[in-house]
Protein backbone atom coordinates (compact mmCIF):
# COMPACT_ATOMS: atom_id res chain seq x y z
CA UNK A 1 0.00 0.00 0.00
CA UNK A 2 1.52 3.34 -1.01
CA UNK A 3 1.06 6.66 0.76
CA UNK A 4 -1.70 7.78 -1.54
CA UNK A 5 -3.68 4.61 -1.02
CA UNK A 6 -3.30 4.95 2.72
CA UNK A 7 -4.65 8.50 2.64
CA UNK A 8 -7.49 7.36 0.42
CA UNK A 9 -8.53 4.77 2.97
CA UNK A 10 -8.49 7.42 5.66
CA UNK A 11 -10.63 9.58 3.42
CA UNK A 12 -12.98 6.70 2.80
CA UNK A 13 -13.37 6.31 6.56
CA UNK A 14 -14.92 9.76 6.43
CA UNK A 15 -17.31 8.62 3.74
CA UNK A 16 -18.25 5.56 5.77
CA UNK A 17 -19.28 7.76 8.68
CA UNK A 18 -20.66 10.76 6.89
CA UNK A 19 -20.35 10.69 3.14
CA UNK A 20 -23.58 8.79 2.75
CA UNK A 21 -25.27 11.50 4.75
CA UNK A 22 -24.07 14.45 2.73
CA UNK A 23 -26.72 16.53 1.19
CA UNK A 24 -25.72 16.63 -2.41
CA UNK A 25 -25.67 13.14 -3.79
CA UNK A 26 -26.05 10.92 -0.83
CA UNK A 27 -29.21 8.90 -1.06
CA UNK A 28 -31.95 7.43 -3.14
CA UNK A 29 -35.52 8.53 -3.70
CA UNK A 30 -38.82 7.84 -2.08
CA UNK A 31 -41.03 5.29 -3.75
CA UNK A 32 -43.32 8.01 -5.16
CA UNK A 33 -41.66 10.72 -7.21
CA UNK A 34 -42.32 14.29 -6.11
CA UNK A 35 -43.41 16.64 -8.92
CA UNK A 36 -41.14 19.72 -9.05
CA UNK A 37 -44.04 22.21 -9.09
CA UNK A 38 -45.23 21.04 -5.66
CA UNK A 39 -42.04 22.13 -3.87
CA UNK A 40 -42.18 25.54 -2.21
CA UNK A 41 -39.55 27.06 0.13
CA UNK A 42 -40.16 26.84 3.86
CA UNK A 43 -37.42 29.40 4.56
CA UNK A 44 -37.23 32.92 3.15
CA UNK A 45 -34.58 35.65 3.10
CA UNK A 46 -33.10 36.60 6.45
CA UNK A 47 -34.31 33.50 8.26
CA UNK A 48 -33.12 33.10 11.83
CA UNK A 49 -34.15 30.32 14.26
CA UNK A 50 -36.54 31.08 17.09
CA UNK A 51 -36.77 27.74 18.86
CA UNK A 52 -34.12 27.11 21.51
CA UNK A 53 -33.12 23.72 20.17
CA UNK A 54 -32.57 25.10 16.69
CA UNK A 55 -30.64 28.05 18.09
CA UNK A 56 -28.31 25.60 19.80
CA UNK A 57 -27.73 23.67 16.60
CA UNK A 58 -27.08 26.89 14.68
CA UNK A 59 -24.51 27.95 17.26
CA UNK A 60 -22.56 24.72 16.87
CA UNK A 61 -22.73 24.82 13.08
CA UNK A 62 -21.50 28.42 13.14
CA UNK A 63 -18.49 27.28 15.17
CA UNK A 64 -17.86 24.50 12.65
CA UNK A 65 -18.03 27.00 9.80
CA UNK A 66 -15.53 29.29 11.52
CA UNK A 67 -13.05 26.47 11.93
CA UNK A 68 -13.37 25.14 8.40
CA UNK A 69 -13.29 28.62 6.87
CA UNK A 70 -10.02 29.31 8.69
CA UNK A 71 -8.42 25.95 7.93
CA UNK A 72 -6.16 25.02 5.06
CA UNK A 73 -8.73 22.54 3.81
CA UNK A 74 -10.27 25.48 1.96
CA UNK A 75 -8.80 26.16 -1.48
CA UNK A 76 -7.79 29.82 -1.58
CA UNK A 77 -8.72 30.60 -5.18
CA UNK A 78 -10.52 33.96 -5.10
CA UNK A 79 -11.78 33.85 -8.69
CA UNK A 80 -13.23 30.36 -8.28
CA UNK A 81 -14.69 31.22 -4.88
CA UNK A 82 -16.46 34.20 -6.45
CA UNK A 83 -17.65 32.02 -9.31
CA UNK A 84 -19.21 29.57 -6.84
CA UNK A 85 -20.84 32.39 -4.89
CA UNK A 86 -22.30 33.85 -8.08
CA UNK A 87 -23.62 30.44 -9.11
CA UNK A 88 -25.23 29.89 -5.73
CA UNK A 89 -26.78 33.34 -5.99
CA UNK A 90 -28.29 32.33 -9.31
CA UNK A 91 -29.80 28.93 -8.40
CA UNK A 92 -30.07 29.27 -4.62
CA UNK A 93 -33.65 30.42 -4.58
CA UNK A 94 -35.17 33.20 -2.45
CA UNK A 95 -32.70 32.82 0.44
CA UNK A 96 -29.55 32.66 -1.71
CA UNK A 97 -28.10 35.78 -0.09
CA UNK A 98 -28.02 33.97 3.25
CA UNK A 99 -25.88 31.11 1.89
CA UNK A 100 -22.08 30.77 2.03
CA UNK A 101 -20.10 28.33 -0.07
CA UNK A 102 -16.55 27.00 0.43
CA UNK A 103 -14.41 24.89 -1.86
CA UNK A 104 -12.42 22.26 0.05
CA UNK A 105 -9.63 20.16 -1.39
CA UNK A 106 -11.07 16.70 -1.00
CA UNK A 107 -11.05 14.67 -4.25
CA UNK A 108 -14.53 13.21 -3.86
CA UNK A 109 -17.80 13.68 -5.70
CA UNK A 110 -19.65 15.45 -2.95
CA UNK A 111 -21.15 18.62 -1.49
CA UNK A 112 -22.76 19.50 1.84
CA UNK A 113 -25.37 22.01 3.02
CA UNK A 114 -25.89 22.91 6.67
CA UNK A 115 -29.02 24.46 8.26
CA UNK A 116 -27.32 27.85 8.66
CA UNK A 117 -26.79 28.21 4.91
CA UNK A 118 -23.13 27.18 5.14
CA UNK A 119 -22.13 24.76 2.40
CA UNK A 120 -19.07 22.88 1.17
CA UNK A 121 -18.18 21.81 -2.35
CA UNK A 122 -15.50 19.12 -2.65
CA UNK A 123 -12.82 19.63 -5.29
CA UNK A 124 -13.52 16.18 -6.74
CA UNK A 125 -16.99 17.39 -7.64
CA UNK A 126 -15.59 20.20 -9.78
CA UNK A 127 -13.41 17.75 -11.69
CA UNK A 128 -16.36 15.59 -12.68
CA UNK A 129 -18.69 18.32 -13.89
CA UNK A 130 -18.77 18.63 -17.69
CA UNK A 131 -20.45 22.02 -17.70
CA UNK A 132 -21.86 24.74 -15.49
CA UNK A 133 -25.36 23.28 -15.60
CA UNK A 134 -24.22 20.11 -13.86
CA UNK A 135 -22.52 22.05 -11.08
CA UNK A 136 -25.50 24.37 -10.82
CA UNK A 137 -27.73 21.31 -10.43
CA UNK A 138 -25.74 20.11 -7.44
CA UNK A 139 -25.78 23.57 -5.87
CA UNK A 140 -29.51 23.91 -6.53
CA UNK A 141 -30.07 20.55 -4.84
CA UNK A 142 -28.02 21.71 -1.83
CA UNK A 143 -29.90 24.99 -1.71
CA UNK A 144 -33.18 23.09 -1.68
CA UNK A 145 -32.08 21.28 1.49
CA UNK A 146 -31.70 24.70 3.12
CA UNK A 147 -34.94 26.10 1.69
CA UNK A 148 -36.88 23.05 2.87
CA UNK A 149 -35.24 23.14 6.35
CA UNK A 150 -34.27 19.49 5.97
CA UNK A 151 -31.39 19.35 8.41
CA UNK A 152 -33.26 20.86 11.31
CA UNK A 153 -36.27 18.66 10.57
CA UNK A 154 -34.04 15.61 10.49
CA UNK A 155 -32.19 16.73 13.62
CA UNK A 156 -35.41 17.05 15.58
CA UNK A 157 -36.45 13.60 14.46
CA UNK A 158 -33.10 12.21 15.59
CA UNK A 159 -33.36 14.07 18.86
CA UNK A 160 -36.57 12.25 19.62
CA UNK A 161 -34.83 8.93 19.02
CA UNK A 162 -31.38 9.43 20.48
CA UNK A 163 -29.39 11.37 23.02
CA UNK A 164 -26.25 11.29 20.87
CA UNK A 165 -26.58 14.90 19.74
CA UNK A 166 -23.82 16.51 21.76
CA UNK A 167 -22.58 18.21 18.63
CA UNK A 168 -20.38 20.73 20.42
CA UNK A 169 -17.36 18.47 20.46
CA UNK A 170 -17.82 17.67 16.79
CA UNK A 171 -17.01 21.21 15.75
CA UNK A 172 -13.60 21.10 17.40
CA UNK A 173 -10.27 20.34 15.80
CA UNK A 174 -11.18 20.85 12.18
CA UNK A 175 -8.99 23.94 11.91
CA UNK A 176 -5.80 21.93 12.12
CA UNK A 177 -6.77 19.47 9.41
CA UNK A 178 -5.39 19.14 5.96
CA UNK A 179 -1.95 20.59 5.36
CA UNK A 180 -2.58 19.19 1.91
CA UNK A 181 -4.82 16.59 0.38
CA UNK A 182 -2.35 13.83 1.10
CA UNK A 183 0.06 15.27 3.67
CA UNK A 184 -2.46 16.55 6.18
CA UNK A 185 -4.25 14.62 8.90
CA UNK A 186 -7.43 14.00 6.89
CA UNK A 187 -8.68 11.77 9.72
CA UNK A 188 -9.81 14.94 11.47
CA UNK A 189 -12.42 15.29 8.75
CA UNK A 190 -14.17 12.34 10.38
CA UNK A 191 -15.60 14.81 12.88
CA UNK A 192 -17.46 16.39 10.01
CA UNK A 193 -18.58 12.93 8.96
CA UNK A 194 -19.91 12.27 12.45
CA UNK A 195 -22.22 15.24 12.52
CA UNK A 196 -23.47 14.38 9.04
CA UNK A 197 -24.23 10.83 10.12
CA UNK A 198 -26.38 12.08 12.96
CA UNK A 199 -28.19 14.45 10.63
CA UNK A 200 -28.65 12.05 7.75
CA UNK A 201 -31.37 13.02 5.33
CA UNK A 202 -34.31 10.75 4.71
CA UNK A 203 -35.41 9.48 1.32
CA UNK A 204 -38.25 11.98 1.23
CA UNK A 205 -35.86 14.85 1.92
CA UNK A 206 -33.63 13.83 -0.94
CA UNK A 207 -36.63 13.49 -3.22
CA UNK A 208 -37.81 16.96 -2.26
CA UNK A 209 -34.38 18.45 -2.90
CA UNK A 210 -34.11 16.77 -6.28
CA UNK A 211 -37.53 18.09 -7.30
CA UNK A 212 -36.92 21.62 -6.10
CA UNK A 213 -33.33 21.64 -7.36
CA UNK A 214 -34.42 20.63 -10.85
CA UNK A 215 -36.97 23.43 -10.88
CA UNK A 216 -34.44 26.03 -9.67
CA UNK A 217 -32.08 24.85 -12.39
CA UNK A 218 -34.62 25.08 -15.19
CA UNK A 219 -35.84 28.50 -14.05
CA UNK A 220 -32.36 29.90 -14.66
CA UNK A 221 -32.19 28.60 -18.22
CA UNK A 222 -30.08 25.51 -17.60
CA UNK A 223 -31.17 22.22 -19.20
CA UNK A 224 -32.78 20.32 -16.30
CA UNK A 225 -31.74 16.98 -17.81
CA UNK A 226 -28.16 17.68 -16.70
CA UNK A 227 -29.02 16.58 -13.15
CA UNK A 228 -29.91 13.10 -14.42
CA UNK A 229 -26.79 13.03 -16.61
CA UNK A 230 -24.66 13.82 -13.55
CA UNK A 231 -26.04 10.71 -11.88
CA UNK A 232 -25.47 8.65 -15.02
CA UNK A 233 -21.81 9.67 -14.99
CA UNK A 234 -21.38 8.80 -11.32
CA UNK A 235 -23.06 5.41 -11.71
CA UNK A 236 -20.70 4.56 -14.55
CA UNK A 237 -17.70 5.63 -12.48
CA UNK A 238 -18.65 3.50 -9.51
CA UNK A 239 -19.33 0.50 -11.73
CA UNK A 240 -15.95 0.73 -13.49
CA UNK A 241 -14.16 1.31 -10.21
CA UNK A 242 -15.71 -1.88 -8.80
CA UNK A 243 -14.90 -3.82 -11.99
CA UNK A 244 -11.21 -2.90 -11.77
CA UNK A 245 -11.15 -3.99 -8.14
CA UNK A 246 -13.07 -7.17 -9.05
CA UNK A 247 -15.69 -6.40 -6.43
CA UNK A 248 -19.37 -5.61 -6.34
CA UNK A 249 -20.21 -1.94 -6.27
CA UNK A 250 -19.87 -0.85 -2.67
CA UNK A 251 -22.71 0.56 -0.64
CA UNK A 252 -21.27 0.86 2.85
CA UNK A 253 -18.43 3.14 1.80
CA UNK A 254 -20.14 4.91 -1.04
CA UNK A 255 -22.40 7.87 -1.56
CA UNK A 256 -25.32 5.46 -1.74
CA UNK A 257 -25.14 3.74 1.63
CA UNK A 258 -28.44 3.06 3.44
CA UNK A 259 -30.68 3.84 0.47
CA UNK A 260 -31.79 2.28 -2.81
CA UNK A 261 -29.59 2.12 -5.85
CA UNK A 262 -29.12 5.44 -7.68
CA UNK A 263 -30.62 4.18 -10.95
CA UNK A 264 -34.10 4.96 -9.62
CA UNK A 265 -33.03 8.46 -8.73
CA UNK A 266 -31.65 8.99 -12.21
CA UNK A 267 -34.92 7.84 -13.75
CA UNK A 268 -36.95 10.18 -11.56
CA UNK A 269 -34.71 13.11 -12.43
CA UNK A 270 -35.24 12.37 -16.12
CA UNK A 271 -38.99 12.45 -15.54
CA UNK A 272 -38.71 15.75 -13.66
CA UNK A 273 -36.66 17.21 -16.51
CA UNK A 274 -39.33 16.21 -19.01
CA UNK A 275 -41.97 18.01 -16.91
CA UNK A 276 -39.86 21.15 -16.60
CA UNK A 277 -38.69 21.40 -20.21
CA UNK A 278 -40.58 24.22 -21.91
CA UNK A 279 -41.14 23.59 -25.63
CA UNK A 280 -39.34 26.15 -27.76
CA UNK A 281 -37.22 27.53 -24.93
CA UNK A 282 -33.47 27.60 -25.51
CA UNK A 283 -31.41 26.14 -22.65
CA UNK A 284 -27.67 26.66 -22.21
CA UNK A 285 -25.32 24.41 -20.22
CA UNK A 286 -22.67 27.20 -20.19
CA UNK A 287 -19.82 24.77 -20.67
CA UNK A 288 -17.34 27.37 -21.92
CA UNK A 289 -17.84 29.57 -18.88
CA UNK A 290 -17.37 26.60 -16.56
CA UNK A 291 -14.11 25.52 -18.19
CA UNK A 292 -12.79 29.05 -18.00
CA UNK A 293 -13.65 29.24 -14.30
CA UNK A 294 -11.94 26.01 -13.25
CA UNK A 295 -9.10 26.24 -15.76
CA UNK A 296 -6.49 27.42 -13.22
CA UNK A 297 -7.00 24.33 -11.02
CA UNK A 298 -8.02 21.66 -13.53
CA UNK A 299 -4.54 20.10 -13.60
CA UNK A 300 -4.49 19.97 -9.80
CA UNK A 301 -7.92 18.31 -9.79
CA UNK A 302 -6.76 15.64 -12.25
CA UNK A 303 -3.54 15.12 -10.33
CA UNK A 304 -5.44 14.56 -7.08
CA UNK A 305 -7.75 12.09 -8.78
CA UNK A 306 -4.97 10.02 -10.33
CA UNK A 307 -3.18 9.78 -7.00
CA UNK A 308 -6.19 8.16 -5.36
CA UNK A 309 -4.99 4.90 -6.95
CA UNK A 310 -8.47 4.06 -8.19
CA UNK A 311 -7.73 3.37 -11.87
CA UNK A 312 -11.26 2.37 -12.81
CA UNK A 313 -12.79 5.55 -11.44
CA UNK A 314 -10.03 7.67 -12.96
CA UNK A 315 -10.41 6.07 -16.37
CA UNK A 316 -14.14 6.72 -16.34
CA UNK A 317 -13.71 10.33 -15.22
CA UNK A 318 -11.17 11.03 -17.96
CA UNK A 319 -13.20 9.29 -20.67
CA UNK A 320 -16.34 11.14 -19.57
CA UNK A 321 -14.61 14.51 -19.75
CA UNK A 322 -13.15 13.55 -23.12
CA UNK A 323 -16.64 13.15 -24.57
CA UNK A 324 -16.47 16.91 -25.03
CA UNK A 325 -13.08 16.64 -26.76
CA UNK A 326 -9.64 15.30 -25.93
CA UNK A 327 -6.77 17.63 -25.09
CA UNK A 328 -3.19 17.35 -23.92
CA UNK A 329 -4.06 17.52 -20.25
CA UNK A 330 -6.54 14.64 -20.42
CA UNK A 331 -4.22 12.50 -22.55
CA UNK A 332 -1.35 13.08 -20.12
CA UNK A 333 -3.41 11.98 -17.11
CA UNK A 334 -4.70 9.03 -19.07
CA UNK A 335 -1.04 8.03 -19.35
CA UNK A 336 -0.46 8.68 -15.68
CA UNK A 337 -3.38 6.45 -14.78
CA UNK A 338 -1.89 3.58 -16.80
CA UNK A 339 1.61 4.18 -15.43
CA UNK A 340 0.47 4.17 -11.81
CA UNK A 341 -1.76 1.14 -12.34
CA UNK A 342 1.36 -0.73 -13.48
CA UNK A 343 -0.18 -3.93 -14.80
CA UNK A 344 1.35 -5.90 -17.70
CA UNK A 345 1.21 -3.76 -20.83
CA UNK A 346 0.40 -0.55 -18.96
CA UNK A 347 3.83 0.93 -19.69
CA UNK A 348 3.09 0.75 -23.42
CA UNK A 349 -0.39 2.20 -22.92
CA UNK A 350 1.11 5.03 -20.90
CA UNK A 351 3.80 5.68 -23.51
CA UNK A 352 1.15 5.94 -26.21
CA UNK A 353 -0.89 8.40 -24.16
CA UNK A 354 2.17 10.58 -23.50
CA UNK A 355 3.03 10.57 -27.21
CA UNK A 356 -0.48 11.72 -28.08
CA UNK A 357 -0.51 14.30 -25.27
CA UNK A 358 2.55 16.19 -26.51
CA UNK A 359 0.89 16.69 -29.89
CA UNK A 360 -1.54 19.08 -28.21
CA UNK A 361 -0.53 22.68 -27.46
CA UNK A 362 -1.88 22.45 -23.91
CA UNK A 363 0.21 19.41 -22.92
CA UNK A 364 1.70 19.95 -19.45
CA UNK A 365 5.47 19.98 -19.10
CA UNK A 366 5.45 16.61 -17.36
CA UNK A 367 4.00 15.06 -20.51
CA UNK A 368 7.29 15.84 -22.28
CA UNK A 369 9.25 14.38 -19.38
CA UNK A 370 7.43 11.05 -19.41
CA UNK A 371 7.32 10.98 -23.19
CA UNK A 372 11.09 11.37 -23.27
CA UNK A 373 11.70 8.70 -20.66
CA UNK A 374 9.36 6.32 -22.47
CA UNK A 375 11.20 6.85 -25.76
CA UNK A 376 14.57 6.20 -24.15
CA UNK A 377 13.19 3.03 -22.57
CA UNK A 378 12.16 1.92 -26.06
CA UNK A 379 15.71 2.53 -27.33
CA UNK A 380 14.82 5.70 -29.24
CA UNK A 381 17.58 7.70 -27.61
CA UNK A 382 17.74 10.75 -29.88
CA UNK A 383 13.98 11.31 -29.82
CA UNK A 384 13.93 10.78 -26.09
CA UNK A 385 16.67 13.33 -25.46
CA UNK A 386 14.84 15.82 -27.67
CA UNK A 387 11.65 15.39 -25.62
CA UNK A 388 13.57 15.81 -22.37
CA UNK A 389 15.16 18.98 -23.72
CA UNK A 390 11.68 20.30 -24.41
CA UNK A 391 10.68 19.47 -20.82
CA UNK A 392 13.67 21.41 -19.48
CA UNK A 393 12.80 24.39 -21.64
CA UNK A 394 9.32 24.41 -20.09
CA UNK A 395 10.48 23.64 -16.54
CA UNK A 396 14.12 24.82 -16.19
CA UNK A 397 13.90 24.92 -12.40
CA UNK A 398 12.12 21.61 -11.90
CA UNK A 399 13.36 19.63 -8.89
CA UNK A 400 14.58 16.86 -11.18
CA UNK A 401 16.16 19.23 -13.72
CA UNK A 402 19.80 18.24 -12.96
CA UNK A 403 18.99 14.55 -13.42
CA UNK A 404 16.97 15.13 -16.59
CA UNK A 405 19.64 17.48 -17.98
CA UNK A 406 22.23 14.76 -17.56
CA UNK A 407 20.03 12.27 -19.39
CA UNK A 408 19.31 14.74 -22.19
CA UNK A 409 22.99 15.35 -22.89
CA UNK A 410 24.46 11.84 -22.63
Amino acid sequence: MNGYESSFLTRRALLASGGAATASLATGLASARIPPHTMQPLIGPGYRPTDEDEKGLWHQIERLEEEIAGSNLVLREPAIEQYLRDLMGKVGGPAARDMRIYLVRVPDFNAVMFPTGFSLVFSGLLLRMRNEAQLAGVIAHESAHFLRAHMIRQWRDQKRKSDLLAVGAMALGVGGAGAGVYTGDIAQLAQLGTILTLLRYSRIHEAESDAMGARLLAEQGYPPLEMALTWEQLIGELNLSAKYRRKARERGLSLFATHPLPESRMRDLRAAAAELQVPGRVYDNRRARYLQAIGPIRQMLLDDQVKLNDPGATQHVINTLAQDGWNGLLRFYEGENWRLRNRPGDDLRAAQSYAIAVAYPDAPADAWRWHGLSLIKQGRQAEGRSALTRYLALQPNAPDAPFIRQMATT
